[in-house]
C-alpha cells in the first residue's frame, strides 16, 4: 500500500518537472534561436519479492519477482535542431545556417556563445547583442564597424555600408565606391590585419553546453572546448534564426503530462481508500 503511494508521489513529481519544461518551451515559442528541451523519465528502484532460482532437483527455474517504486527524471535534453531562418533586412542581423555559435564576451576575459544573431551597433561601432555583449572575431577581439577608414590610397572616407560574407568575413563600401579591405587578384586581402572575421565556434557536443539565460550558452564539463577553426554553417546577413518549438507537439505533451499527473494522484487517493478499508476492519 505504502509502495503504491510513494510510486504515485514520484509520478506526480516527475510529471511536474515535465510540465515545467513544456511550459518553458511554450513561453519561448517566439524567442530568437531558442532550442526546446525535453524531459525524459526512467523507472526508479525495485524491491525483490521473489528471488530467482536456477533449475534443479527435478523442477524448473523461477524468474525474479520485483515491485517498482516509481519513476524519476533521467534527463532534460536540449533539441539543437535548427529553427527557420527569417529575413529581417537589418544589416546587423545575422543567422547561422548550419552548425556553429557566435562568440561573445559576457564579462572581461569570459566568453559566451549564442545562436541569437539579432545584433546592433553601439555608439563606438561595436557589434553587440541585445544585452550589450560584444561580438568577438576569430582573433578574439571585438568586432568594430568603423564610421570611416582609409581607402587603398590612404585617403580617409566615410563608410557607407558593410557586408558579411557566408564565411563571416566583413568588408566595407566607401563613399568613393571602393571596397575595403583591398583584395589581391586571388581574393585574399592585401593587409590581413584589416580583414575582420566573425569568430564562429563549434563544439564536439553542443548539447552539453550550459544554458546561462539571455540566449547565451557557456562551456560545461561535457561540451568540449570551443573551436573557431572547425567547419561551420553559412552566415546569412539580414536574417535571424527562429525558435524550433512546435506548438502542436508541446500542446500534445501538455495533455499527456496532465493525464499522467492526474493518474498518479489517483493512485495515491485509491491507496488511501484501501488503507481506510484496512483500518475499518477493526470496527
Amino acid at each position: 500500500m505504502l509502495r503504491s503511494m510513494y510510486a504515485g508521489i514520484s509520478g506526480m513529481k516527475a510529471n511536474q518537472v515535465k510540465m515545467d519544461v513544456v511550459g518553458n518551451n511554450v513561453a519561448n515559442v517566439g524567442t530568437t534561436a531558442y532550442k526546446k528541451t525535453n524531459a525524459r523519465f526512467s523507472d526508479a528502484l525495485y524491491q525483490n519479492t521473489i528471488y530467482a532460482s536456477a533449475p534443479g532437483g527435478g523442477i524448473g527455474g523461477v524468474n525474479p519477482g520485483q515491485v517498482g517504486i516509481g519513476t524519476k527524471v533521467s534527463g532534460i535534453f536540449k533539441n539543437m535542431l535548427q529553427g527557420a531562418i527569417q529575413p529581417t533586412g537589418r544589416p546587423t542581423d545575422l543567422a547561422i545556417d548550419g552548425d556553429g555559435f557566435f562568440t561573445i564576451e559576457v564579462s572581461p576575459g569570459q566568453k559566451g556563445y549564442t545562436r541569437d544573431g539579432s545584433f546592433s551597433l553601439d555608439m563606438n561601432g561595436n557589434l553587440v547583442t541585445a544585452d550589450g555583449y560584444k561580438v568577438l572575431g576569430k582573433d578574439g577581439k571585438a568586432i568594430e564597424i568603423p564610421k570611416e577608414m582609409d581607402n587603398a590610397a590612404g585617403v580617409k572616407q566615410k563608410v557607407l555600408s558593410f557586408n558579411i560574407s557566408k564565411e563571416g568575413k566583413i568588408s566595407y563600401l566607401l563613399e568613393d565606391g571602393t571596397k575595403m579591405p583591398e583584395l589581391k587578384a586571388d581574393g585574399t586581402p592585401v593587409d590581413p590585419t584589416k580583414q575582420q572575421i566573425l569568430g564562429i565556434a563549434t563544439f564536439q557536443n553542443p548539447e552539453g553546453l550550459e544554458l546561462l539565460g539571455g540566449n547565451v550558452y557557456g562551456l560545461s564539463a561535457n561540451s568540449g572546448a570551443a573551436s573557431t577553426n572547425g567547419v561551420f554553417g553559412q552566415i546569412n546577413q539580414g536574417a535571424i534564426e527562429m525558435s524550433n518549438v512546435d506548438l502542436s507537439e508541446e500542446f500534445t505533451e501538455m495533455i499527456v503530462t496532465t493525464r499522467a499527473f492526474q493518474a498518479s494522484s489517483k493512485v495515491i487517493t485509491t491507496s488511501d481508500e484501501l488503507l481506510q478499508e484496512i483500518i475499518n476492519l477493526k470496527r
